[in-house]
């Protein structure tokens, strides 16, 4: 008997390639791809009128919101901080290999967007129009799913608070056991942040806080992660790097925060500065062990003069 012709390889793929993208091109789903450095390099119309983009080879999916929340185009965004809301919306991206969720468009239509990742970062992003469906029990999911991003958020500053950094340390230190990828640990902690808050006052203080959040946030790849821990510690999670990668991307925060313009014009006391410890994970490593590694070398930078890093050991 011959085999089935529909189970048989195709030897030129070219042909296929064609007839899936002229397929993805005419779809009403919103289709997109985004490559490892998180910028989109494939949307089809539907997603191009949706989401007000070109993928020109250099929009970034941060970039496109921003514009999005600017415009009062894409996403509806019922938060009172909607900076925060973005900065939280991008701590959660691309932090597992599939995900689905509801979505409210500025259009009116009702979106379930997926999200699907390769082992080298690629994602593809889908999404139907469900606005026609029943709405029973819709109010319901999404307080079920309020309530979970307000569990992995930071209040203040809209990133990952320190349960969701936690179990996104568990998560890669599993990769690094069974020898399938490696991670940078670096724990931060801003500079004299006392002497901010008792000379400027809260307000500043929490202003401080939530502008190195976005420092943070800027310097951190998708695949990446970084929260808050509490006060004015954070921690940042870079996955697959080596010590000199994972070394320059703290220096470039550092040289960031230094550069940043102060937070009142007016007040140059508004400047601040950060120190961080890093170490890589090992095999045999705990969470608890980690911590302690990164917690002893950000020590020995504040010990040094802060504004600098420190290696453990």
């Amino acid at each position: 008997m011959d085999a089935d012709p529909l189970n048989q390889a195709s030897p030129d793929p070219a042909p296929f390639t064609h007839h899936l993208l002229a397929l993805h091109e005419a779809s009403p789903q919103l289709l997109a791809v985004f490559d490892e450095h998180d910028v989109l390099r494939f949307a089809n119309p539907a997603f191009c009128q949706a989401f007000d983009v070109r993928p020109d080879g250099q929009t970034r999916w941060l970039d496109m919101m921003k514009r999005n929340l600017a415009s009062g185009r894409g996403s509806k965004v019922n938060a009172t901080d909607p900076e925060a809301w973005l900065a939280g919306a991008a701590s959660r991206r691309g932090k597992q290999p599939f995900r689905a969720f509801e979505a409210d468009l500025t259009d009116g239509r009702w979106i379930w967007m997926t999200e699907t990742m390769d082992a080298q970062g690629w994602m593809l992003c889908s999404a139907s129009d469900i606005t026609a469906l029943k709405i029973e029990g819709r109010t319901l999911r999404q307080e079920r799913d309020r309530a979970l991003r307000a569990a992995q958020t930071d209040a203040m500053t809209g990133i990952s608070n320190r349960a969701h950094v936690l179990q996104q340390m568990q998560e890669q230190l599993s990769r690094v056991q069974i020898g399938a990828g490696q991670m940078a640990v670096v724990l931060l902690d801003l500079d004299h942040f006392k002497r901010i808050n008792d000379s400027l006052g809260h307000a500043a203080g929490d202003a401080v806080i939530c502008d190195f959040a976005r420092q943070l946030q800027a310097c951190s790849r998708r695949v990446d992660a970084c929260g808050r821990m509490g006060g004015e510690e954070f921690a940042l999670l870079l996955v697959d790097v080596s010590a000199e990668q994972a070394q320059a991307v703290v220096e470039r925060l550092l040289e960031r925060t230094r550069q940043a313009a102060p937070l009142e014009p007016d007040q140059a006391d508004m400047r601040y500065t950060a120190s961080a410890g890093l170490t890589l994970a090992r095999p045999g490593d705990c969470i608890a062990e980690l911590c302690r590694r990164a917690d002893v070398a950000l020590y020995e930078a504040k010990a040094a003069g802060r504004d600098r890093w420190q290696w453990a050991g």
